[in-house]
This record gives C-alpha cells, structure tokens and sequence, in this order.
C-alpha cells in the first residue's frame, strides 16, 4: 500500500464511523472528509498551482471559520443571573414522547434560573413534528412541571416550526399579555445557538438576553459550534 495514502484513509475511515454510527457528530466528521480530500490533493496532484489554490482558498475558508466563530463563542455564555420577567425556552427534537439531550439541557436550565427567580414567567416554544408523539412544547411543560415548576408559571406555544417562529410567536404571546418582550426578555437555549437566536430576535427588532444551557457531551458541543457558523453564514446573508 502506497504510506501516503495511509492518513487520508484512516481520516475518511473515522468519518464514516463518525457519520453513520453516531449522532450529533456530522460536522466533525465532513471536516475530517475534508482533510482527508486536502491531504490527498498536497500529496499526489502534480499541478503547483492547483495546490496554491488549495492553499489560498483553505486559509480563507479557515479564517473565516475564526473570525464568525469569534462573536458565536463570546455568546455561549450568556448574560449572567440577570433578572427576566419572561424567558423563551427553545424547543429541540422530541423522540416519540422522549426530550432529547439537547431538550432536557435547555429545560434543566430553565428549571434552575425559574428555581432562583421565582417571579419569571416561561413560555416553552415548539411544535410537534412528523416523528414526534407530542409537541416540543407539551414536553416541555411536562418536564417542568414533573420538576418543580408549577404549571401556572409555564405557557406552551406549540406552533412554531423554527426558531424564528418559535420568537415571533413567543413575543406575540407576551404583547398578548400587555408587555414589551424588549423590556426584560431571555432565550433560554443552547451555549453555541445563543448568538444566532439574539441575530432572529433582532431581525424582529426586539433586543433579548440569554440563559445558557450547557451541552454535556464536548464532541457534540464542538459539532455544533462548527454546525452554527453555517447557520450564522445563512441568517447574514439571506435574512
């Protein structure tokens, strides 16, 4: 076997694992493609300009990457133990009837900052979709009210498709109930969809603060930090 072909393998070898045999990894996965396709080209195209070209456009490409996870990083961490007369939690993935990892982070942050302040109203946000039994808001007002939180205190918006809905309609919803959601408003959602979800509320010009939920699992963390400066790259130039 030709040695150089060795790490390109391997890496294309570890992202198929990565892709098909665990979930939440996808990203880091085309990135080790990616590698894999960038190691190849160095080691057996002939051509010296099609590898300046590479080159150029993988450091442009990475620069970018840095600069637009810059802002998304400096977000992850929320805005402190600010006091919020409503928070908006964001809705994930529902398994059946299940919450999903990423459900139940953002939910334990919800619990714990409604525990500390106990005048803030939550308004769960979330729809049911195709593969789901209930909707993202009825498992979340479950959850809650299964840990301490009484259901008067939860209001369940369960239409909401996107996060931008899941804002547009939690904010008529608080508009419905004689109150600005720019007054003291909050995303409750998770540490890397932070600076997005404030870029939607801005797009509907209401300015929010966050509670960040922490994700467990670090490779899952960094998959979707890489996943988010797409979404950001999307939400700049299209919205």
């Amino acid at each position: 076997m030709n040695k150089k072909l060795i790490l390109p393998g391997v890496l294309v070898l570890l992202g198929l694992v990565l892709r098909f045999f665990f979930t939440g990894v996808g990203y880091i996965a085309y990135a080790m493609f990616f590698a894999a396709a960038l190691i190849a080209i160095m080691r057996f195209c002939k051509k010296a300009w099609i590898k300046r070209t590479v080159c150029i456009l993988t450091a442009l490409g990475l620069a970018y990457l840095i600069v637009i996870e810059v802002p998304i990083v400096g977000a992850a961490s929320g805005d402190g133990d600010k006091e919020y007369d409503y928070i908006i939690v964001l809705g994930a993935a529902v398994h059946g009837d299940t919450p999903s990892l990423s459900l139940v982070e953002r939910m334990s942050a919800a619990r714990d900052y409604m525990q500390a302040h106990p005048q803030t109203i939550a308004i769960v946000s979330g729809g049911q979709g195709s593969d789901e039994n209930v909707s993202e808001a009825a498992a979340m007002t479950a959850w809650l009210t299964d840990n301490g939180i009484d259901k008067s205190r939860i209001i369940a918006e369960d239409k909401a498709t996107s996060t931008l809905e899941n804002l547009e309609y939690s904010f008529n919803i608080i508009r419905q109930r004689g109150d600005d959601p720019n007054d003291s408003c909050a995303v409750v959602t998770s540490e890397y969809h932070i600076y997005r979800a404030k870029l939607l509320a801005q797009s509907l010009d209401v300015s929010v603060g966050s509670v960040a939920a922490r994700t467990t699992y670090v490779p899952i963390m960094i998959n979707y930090f890489i996943r988010e400066a797409f979404g950001v790259t999307y939400q700049l130039i299209f919205c």
